[in-house]
């Protein structure tokens, strides 16, 4: 059997036997695994490999890029400077960063660019991922650009620019790029081993992903102004790209934090505790309410799955991820199947990282499992 380390507490058995089974089976090449009641730590496992070869074990501090579980940090920041009083969440995106307001874009608000519904999911065409990199270049395109559909009307998956578009905001306002804000203001305070992007001195512990089978979308048939095919082309990404340098050198708060469960669960359990995790204060409960105003629901124009998304975060709906009860929970997920969901009504946070993508758009049958067994244990 798979040799596991950390922390399970006994209720939770059937999940460490759950991860044991899919590093057996290779299902999991390397994974890691938090589970946060209140500030107890009740699970937190690692156990595999970083290396495709299999010669380099997952240990206690190897990160991996998260993917757009990312994103729960980014909406974190933003959340941050609500509370702060420093960002309106119902103010227009163009009162803090004015050029934004080109193009009809004049009247998107700030909670609507945080609930994927501005209507700017991407870049125009041509675009390349290396057009990400450069953040200046990139958010003054974003800022030029119409939107591809009427602005909160319904959700488009911001897949790669979410953290361009809320960064901005946040830059603007703290006079802090992304990447520096989440280091000095939430990584540094918490103590936790999470960075947009990744410092080059800790390459050596980073677990390479490892790409998935392609997404179940025929672009073709959708047709060249579907905010999916937009989406999706500007810019395509390739899974590797998250294993180079031009990677992890940039700030892509959408899509490139490099972190563990340990780390993210740390940082989220911010939410799932109330504001403030051991003595650190990030938000009011004021402000967590915010998360839970429903935006807008329905089928994603990019994704074709059903949302229904807050302010930031994605709330439960039994048509996407059944398993997650449909209660005072937001959560999110990473391309590959990573997965942060904060219960607040357990102050309940589950974290699951790993470095082999599955098939699916949010979530994938290991966190199913991993999660369905997590509230099992909790709820019985």
């Amino acid at each position: 059997m798979a040799d596991i380390h950390g922390v399970c507490a006994g209720p939770f058995e059937a999940v460490r036997g759950a991860l044991a089974r899919n590093l057996d089976a290779g299902e999991e090449l390397g994974a890691s695994l938090v589970v946060d009641i209140d500030g107890e730590i009740v699970i937190d496992m690692w156990g595999g490999f970083r290396d495709q070869a299999r010669t380099i074990p997952w240990s206690k501090d190897t990160i991996t890029n998260v993917w757009s579980s990312t994103k729960t940090v980014t909406s974190l920041a933003a959340l941050m400077l609500a509370d702060r009083g420093e960002l309106d969440v119902e103010a227009p995106v163009a009162a803090y960063w004015p050029e934004f307001g080109a193009n009809g874009k004049q009247g998107v608000l700030v909670r609507q660019l945080m609930s994927f519904s501005s209507g700017v999911s991407g870049l125009d065409q041509p675009a390349v991922t290396e057009d990400l990199y450069d953040w200046q270049k990139a958010t003054s395109r974003m800022a030029a650009q119409a939107p591809w559909w009427e602005p909160g009307t319904a959700s488009g998956y911001h897949a790669l620019n979410y953290g361009h578009l809320v960064g901005e905001l946040v830059r603007r306002i703290s006079g802090k790029p992304l990447k520096q804000f989440v280091a000095e203001e939430i990584a540094g305070p918490l103590g936790a081993d999470f960075q947009i992007g990744a410092a080059e001195s800790d390459w050596p512990r980073i677990a390479d992903v490892v790409p998935p089978p392609p997404l179940p979308f025929d672009l073709q048939a959708l047709g060249p102004d579907s905010p999916a095919v937009k989406t999706m082309t500007g810019p395509p990404v390739d899974a590797a790209a998250a294993n180079t340098p031009g990677w992890r050198l940039a700030d892509i708060g959408a899509a490139n934090g490099h972190g563990n469960a340990r780390s993210v669960a740390r940082i989220m359990s911010a939410v799932s505790r109330g504001g403030q995790v051991d003595g650190v204060r990030l938000l009011s409960p004021d402000t967590i309410d915010l998360i839970f105003r429903e935006q807008v629901s329905g089928v994603d124009l990019v994704l074709g799955v059903p949302l229904r998304m807050g302010i930031g975060y994605g709330l439960p709906r039994p048509d996407l991820l059944p398993w997650i009860p449909d209660e005072r929970i937001c959560f999110w997920g990473g391309w590959g199947g990573s997965m942060i969901i904060m219960d607040t009504g357990r102050r309940l946070t589950i974290s699951y990282m790993m470095n082999k993508m599955a098939p699916g758009i949010i979530g994938s049958d290991r966190s199913a499992t991993y999660g369905q067994a997590i509230y099992d244990a909790v709820t019985r």
